[in-house]
């Protein structure tokens, strides 16, 4: 008696109950955080080890979003084996990525119930490309209508483009797109196909000879854009395009010649008032040349009599000779 209590108070024996003790509780605190998740996965046929679930957690990977995931594959009747299909490795590496598992497989069931074909590989590279999986195959399924141009607060409504009368034309137009999944990774976006249209409207009305033929026929417009192939190498194939609206602008070119005539008849005012400013320029010259003249004739003219009153003081005067021109002449010194 005496022996079994020295073996039960010995420090072996209470150090190994510590130990067993404390590695009850982590077991207890395992089945407490990963137990449900774990029995929700086998009752599912999830395929989800409970070390599989372990190791999610010392990975900071979310376990209860793998196991729904997994679930979500397994009741949609996706292959979810784990040597050939979406096993927990594949959905784990997703998520580290950065990637939404959740709406990857929303996507991929979506796709399945649609008759599409969509695996997990491609439905991940296109998540992580940042295209909305989703999305996408709901835009394949049900095509989407886009406004052309979009319409955004404080942002142009109308598309405006001129005939050649000269004739604004204002257009708002609706694009029909479905989703071309393989050409999701890499394909041009909404923006570029609004772009593109817009540029086709534009172009379309710029060929019109007159807004009138525009008016009278807008399919051409979308027939004409249709045909230039506007959803090449983009991630949309293009539907339809119908012009919802179409309205008459400004005339641009009896503005355009209005305001031609304009700078014109500015421009002749501009010469004439120069030449005018150059002409009363020259007249002032003239009249200062007159003056100037005038002012040297009455100089002489005042001088004769001072030239007359020197002869007669210094005898030069004859008055016997007779005047040649009026005045009587003078004799010149020797």
């Amino acid at each position: 008696m005496n022996s079994l209590s020295q073996f039960a108070l010995s420090p072996v024996w209470t150090v190994t109950a510590i130990l067993a003790f404390l590695f009850l509780l982590f077991m207890l605190a395992l089945v407490y955080r990963f137990g449900s998740l774990w029995i929700q996965a086998c009752l599912t046929g999830a395929d989800v080890t409970f070390l599989s679930l372990i190791g999610m957690s010392l990975r900071r990977v979310n376990p209860a979003m793998v196991v729904q995931a997994k679930v979500m594959g397994c009741q949609a009747g996706l292959n979810i084996d784990r040597q050939h299909g979406m096993n927990t490795a594949a959905l784990e590496a997703h998520a580290l990525a950065g990637g939404d598992v959740r709406r990857v497989l929303s996507a991929i069931i979506a796709a399945r119930q649609a008759g599409m074909d969509l695996d997990f590989d491609r439905a991940a590279a296109m998540d992580l490309a940042g295209r909305d999986v989703l999305d996408a195959v709901s835009t394949s399924v049900s095509p989407k209508v886009i406004d052309c141009p979009e319409r955004r607060t404080g942002g142009k409504q109308v598309l405006s483009a001129i005939a050649q009368d000269g004739v604004e034309l204002r257009v708002h137009a609706r694009v029909t797109v479905r989703t071309c999944l393989d050409q999701l990774i890499g394909g041009a976006t909404e923006e570029t196909i609004v772009a593109r249209v817009g540029q086709g409207i534009v172009s379309a009305i710029g060929s019109a000879i007159t807004h009138m033929q525009v008016m009278s026929q807008p399919d051409q417009i979308s027939k004409n854009v249709l045909e230039r192939g506007l959803d090449a190498s983009s991630a949309f194939e293009i539907v339809s395009i119908d012009i919802a609206q179409i309205d008459v602008g400004e005339n641009i070119g009896a503005r355009l010649q209005s305001e031609q005539a304009e700078a014109d008849t500015r421009m002749a005012r501009a010469v004439a008032e120069s030449r005018l400013a150059e002409a009363i320029a020259l007249r002032q010259e003239m009249l200062a040349k007159v003056t100037a003249r005038t002012a040297e004739r009455v100089l002489a003219e005042a001088m004769v009599p001072v030239e007359l009153a020197e002869a007669f003081r210094r005898g030069q005067f004859d008055p016997d000779s007779p005047p040649e021109s009026g005045y009587p002449k003078i004799r010149r010194p020797a």
